[in-house]
This record gives C-alpha cells, structure tokens and sequence, in this order.
C-alpha cells in the first residue's frame, strides 16, 4: 500500500484476471508454455503484428534475448541512448560487448539519430532505441542507418505497447523489439515482458534462447522425438499464472489505453496555460507518431526547481517522482560503456523531469494532481 493518498502508479483489475488465475491452478500446469502462454502469443501477435512474439519473465529478459540474437562478442559495440533504464545496457554488458550511450533528441527524449550516427565504428554491432514515454523513436532514420552498415536495430519498447510510428505499431519498426508487463506499465502482470521478432531466421533460434538452449519447443510439437541441449539459453519464460493476469489485461488493452490518453490530455489542457507562459515544458509528440497514455512528464525550470515540485506535491499526499539517472554518469555505466561525447541534453533532462501520477482508474484523483500542481507553478 502507498504511503502516499495518491501514489505514483495503482495497479488494477481490468477484466477476468481471478478467473483465469483459477482455471489455470485448476488446469494443472503452473509452469510456463501452457494454455494461457499460448493464447497471450496469439493476442500479442495480433496487437503488435509481429511475424513472432514469445512471453518472458521480463522485459529485461527480452533484451538479454535479443543481445544473443544479434550474436554479440566481446569488443562489440552497441549504441543506445544513456537516458533509458540499466538492462538496456546490462543485456550488452551480460555479452561482454560495450555499450556506447549517445545524447537524445531534446523534442523527443528519443534517441538522437545524428548522434547515432556519429557514434558508428567498426565495431558496432547493434542500435538500440529506445521508445521513451510510448512514442516511437525516429525510426525510419536509424533504420537506414542500421541498413547502411549491416547493424541490427532492436526496439526497447518496454513503454510502448499500442503505440505507433506513420501507422505501423511498435514492435514492427526494427529486427527485434522488447515490451514490458511491469506493474508500472500499461498493461500489467506485475513482472513479464516479450520479445517479439521481425525476422523469419531468427524466430527458431528465438524459441531455443527461451528454453534453456534446448530445443524442446520443437519437441512439445511433435516434430522431433527428444529434445537436447543446442545452443546458449537461459530460463525467459514466465509460468502460467503469470501469463492468466496478462492475458486478461491484454483483452482489455485498448481501453486501459484510450482511459490513459484521456488522462494525458486532460493534464495537457489544464498545464498548457503555465507551458506558454515559459514556467514549464510538457511532453510533445514526435512527429508522425501516436502515444499510448504510458506516461505524462513535465520539464521544470531546473533541479532545485524539480525538487520543491517534488516536495509540494508530496505535502498534498501526492507521489511524483523523477526518472533515468542517466547510464553514462553512473559507476557501472563508466566502467562498461564508453561515451563519446557529451550528453548535454541527456544531463538536462535527468534534472528537470518529474513524471505524474498515471494509471488506469486515475479518474477524480487528477484533478487533485492538477490543483496542487496549478498552485505550484502559480507562484
């Protein structure tokens, strides 16, 4: 239970979740690849329209996934940007490859292409973009430069699910993409993910990753009469009851996104008068680009700024919170990765964003966010 009378994120019951959590106890299989696994790949694969989409425990076990699908070496360099979570980097790391944190777009928080491309050597091997708020990098920008030099572009979606980029959904602009099922997220199983996977030779591989190495999925189909140990793998698949509340989240997927939307826009239209006055910045949408309602931020002026919203808000029972520490500042991030210029906006926007409450049933509490906010960008 929050602390606070208005938390940052409240997870909620959407649909049939206690019902498909019982047939699946009653069903008998509890670990994963089961009756409720199977119907979220079909659904996913609906939503997304991905050639291929498997379940994983998270979405950083996704990511670890789509580090040894791109078959990455020590010495190997993959440029993502600083500002994003640690197992964008830690998957790289995990490899013995480096990662190489370039700045983002300060309209965006996206992944600068320019600085993208700037950061290329001879041994890069990957670009991650990462998909910050659910709105879709510059996709057809890094996706020509991924196809320019040979390099593998995955899609860290973990924020993204239903959003989309010139009509095409997230997880269908690059090689791989990772979505997340974290209770913060919009869809939720309290911790999940998925990998999906865009091109056709590496959808079998995908499938032995997620086993363990082995390649039993073809085994549990009936096309081979044992099954054994054939490549590097790990344990990413998550277990049944895990995948029965997800389930019941996906079908109600669409409107958990048009109730979060509604909320963005509501914040947006009350705060923009503060917007033009200079006193604040608010999250704009990339061009081209449609939001799920993941996330509504706000820039202020500076940290000490930030920090004073912060402490008002929390005075009025009311949890906001900042986001990414940035990756090229932190001790792990010095030690493994290489920054090879500065990250002027990457630095900026770690100080002034502050992200508010978001989530499905936010209903009346928002007016409340936005009294205590107008008060205090009114000064």
């Amino acid at each position: 239970m929050s602390e606070f009378p208005i938390p940052f994120n409240r997870p909620s019951i959407v649909g049939r979740e206690f019902e498909y959590l019982q047939d699946a106890i009653e069903r008998g299989q509890l670990s994963g690849d089961g009756h409720y696994t199977q119907k979220c790949h079909a659904m996913l694969k609906q939503i997304i329209g991905a050639q291929s989409v498997l379940l994983t425990h998270s979405c950083t076990g996704a990511l670890e996934m789509a580090a040894i699908l791109c078959d990455l070496q020590p010495g190997d360099e993959v440029i993502l940007p600083s500002f994003t979570f640690v197992s964008t980097a830690n998957a790289v790391v995990l490899r013995g490859a480096v990662p190489v944190f370039v700045d983002i777009d300060p309209a965006t928080l996206n992944i600068d292409p320019l600085r993208v491309q700037e950061a290329i050597t001879s041994k890069t091997k990957a670009i991650i973009a990462v998909h910050y708020a659910g709105y879709p990098a510059d996709m057809d920008r890094l996706s020509e430069l991924a196809r320019s030099h040979g390099l593998f572009l995955i899609e860290d979606a973990a924020q993204a699910l239903g959003a989309t980029y010139k009509g095409r959904q997230a997880g269908t602009l690059g090689d791989l993409a990772t979505f997340s099922f974290h209770v913060t997220k919009n869809v939720i199983s309290g911790e999940g993910g998925a990998l999906a996977i865009n091109r056709p030779d590496l959808v079998d591989r995908a499938e032995i990753i997620r086993e363990k190495g082995t390649n039993r999925p073809r085994f549990l189909r009936g096309d081979i009469d044992k099954y054994t140990w054939v490549d590097l793998g790990s344990s990413f698949l998550p277990g049944e009851l895990v995948a029965a509340f997800l389930y019941a989240q996906l079908e109600q997927a669409d409107e958990i996104r048009i109730r979060r939307c509604a909320a963005m826009l509501k914040y947006e239209a009350a705060l923009q008068k503060f917007a033009d006055l200079g006193r604040v910045e608010l999250p704009r949408t990339p061009p081209g680009t449609t939001g799920n309602g993941h996330m509504f931020y706000l820039l202020m002026h500076d940290r000490a700024d930030r920090e004073a919203y912060i402490s008002h808000m929390r005075r009025h029972g009311i949890n906001v919170v900042f986001h990414y520490v940035p990756l090229h500042s932190s001790p792990a991030g010095q030690r493994f990765g290489v920054t090879p210029k500065a990250l002027p906006f990457t630095d900026d926007t770690s100080d002034r964003l502050v992200r508010l409450p978001m989530y499905s049933e936010l209903g009346e509490d928002i007016e409340t966010v936005l009294k205590a906010t107008e008060a205090y960008l009114a000064k």
